[in-house]
C-alpha cells in the first residue's frame, strides 16, 4: 500500500458521513473492487482521499439510479462515458414505463368490467400487440363487415382509413381505448351489427343519392370548404366581419350547389335558407357532443377522440353566427 499524508485521508465513519453511504456499503463497494481505499493503518482500518470520496459519491447516484455494478466499474475505469451510461438507462426507463402503461391500462379495464380471467389474459395481449398485428385485426375487420353486400368503394376506403394508430408511447388512456377498441372489432356480434348499419345507411332511403360518386366529390370539397371556418374560428375573428361574412359566402355558395344538375341550379341561397342553415350548425354542435350510440360511431369515437389523439372539433357555433350575419344585408 503506497503511505500517503494521513492529513489527507479520511477514515471510513468520515467517508460515510460525507457521501452519505452506510459504512458497511463503503466497505462493500471496497471489497467489490469498485473504489478501493487510498491507504490502511497499521491496525488495518481503511482510509479514504478526496479522490475516493469523489468516486464514492458518483457510485452512490449511479446506485441511485439503478445502474449496476459492472456499469459502474465501466464508468470509473473510463470504459464508458456517464452519456453512453444514461442513454442505455433512458431507453430501459422507457421499456420499463412503456410495460407500466400497459398493466395500468389493464389494471384499470379489469376495475371497470370486472373482467374474467381469460378476458384479462386477451387484454394483456392486445396492449402487447404489433403494429403490423393491429392493422391485421382492423383489415380483418372492414373485410367482414363489408363482406356480401356492394357497399360504395369510395366509402370503404374511407371507412379503413379510420385506423388506430398508436404513437411510441401511448398514455394510458390510449391503450384502455385500445383494448375497448379490439375487443369490439373482434366481437363478432359488432361486426354483424355494424355490417346491418351500414348496408342499410348506404342502400335505403336516402343513402343510395347520399353515397352517389357527385355526391361523395361534394362531400370530399365540402372538407375543403370547412377548413377557412376551422381556421377563422381558431383566429378568433368575428363572425360578423367582412372576413366572416366570406366564409359564410363560400360555404352556402357550395351547400346550394351539392344538388345542382345541369337542368336545375341547386338550391336557392336566401336569407331564410341562411338562418335555416345556422339553425342546423346548432343542431350539429348538440349532435356532436351526444356520446356515442351504435358500434359504428363507438369505433369512429375511439379511433378518433382517444387513440389517435382528440381532433379539433368543428366549430359549428362560429358558422352558425357567421351564417346568422351574413343573412343580413351588408351595409
Amino acid at each position: 500500500m503506497v503511505h500517503m499524508d494521513m492529513k489527507d485521508l479520511y477514515a471510513i465513519g468520515d467517508v460515510a458521513r460525507r457521501t452519505g453511504l452506510s459504512v458497511s456499503a463503503v466497505r462493500y463497494y471496497a471489497d467489490a473492487g469498485v473504489v478501493t481505499p487510498a491507504a490502511t493503518t497499521p491496525a488495518g482500518h481503511r482510509l479514504y482521499d478526496v479522490s475516493a470520496i469523489a468516486r464514492l459519491e458518483l457510485v452512490r447516484t449511479l446506485r441511485e439510479l439503478d445502474a449496476g455494478l459492472d456499469e459502474i466499474r465501466r464508468v470509473l475505469a473510463g470504459e464508458a462515458t456517464l452519456r453512453e451510461l444514461a442513454t442505455t438507462h433512458l431507453a430501459l426507463l422507457a421499456r420499463q414505463e412503456a410495460r407500466l402503461r400497459s398493466r395500468r391500462a389493464v389494471l384499470s379495464a379489469i376495475v371497470r368490467q370486472d373482467s374474467t380471467a381469460g378476458q384479462v389474459m386477451l387484454m394483456h395481449k392486445l396492449v402487447g400487440m404489433s403494429d403490423e398485428e393491429r392493422d391485421r385485426l382492423i383489415d380483418d375487420f372492414w373485410t367482414e363487415v363489408t363482406t356480401g353486400w356492394e357497399p360504395p368503394e369510395r366509402m370503404v376506403q374511407w371507412w379503413r382509413a379510420a385506423r388506430p394508430e398508436l404513437p411510441e408511447q401511448p398514455t394510458a388512456a390510449q391503450l384502455e381505448a385500445w383494448i375497448e377498441l379490439a375487443e369490439l372489432v373482434r366481437d363478432t356480434d359488432v361486426r354483424q351489427a355494424v355490417r346491418r348499419e351500414l348496408q342499410e345507411a348506404c342502400t335505403t332511403g336516402a343513402g343510395p343519392l347520399m353515397t352517389s360518386s357527385p355526391m361523395l366529390d361534394s362531400l370530399e370539397a365540402g372538407a375543403a370548404i370547412g377548413q377557412p371556418v376551422m381556421d377563422a374560428a381558431r383566429g378568433q375573428v368575428p363572425p360578423d366581419s367582412p372576413e366572416g361574412r366570406a366564409i359564410a359566402d363560400q360555404w352556402m355558395g357550395w351547400l346550394t350547389g351539392i344538388f345542382a344538375t345541369p337542368d336545375a341550379p341547386g338550391l336557392p341561397d336566401t336569407p331564410e335558407f341562411r338562418v335555416q342553415t345556422a339553425d342546423h350548425m346548432l343542431a350539429g354542435a348538440e349532435w356532436d357532443r351526444m356520446p356515442a350510440e351504435g358500434p359504428f360511431e363507438r369505433y369512429m369515437e375511439l379511433v378518433a377522440a382517444v387513440v389517435n389523439g382528440p381532433p379539433e372539433q368543428f366549430p359549428y357555433e362560429w358558422l352558425a353566427a357567421a351564417l346568422r350575419a351574413s343573412a343580413v344585408p351588408a351595409p
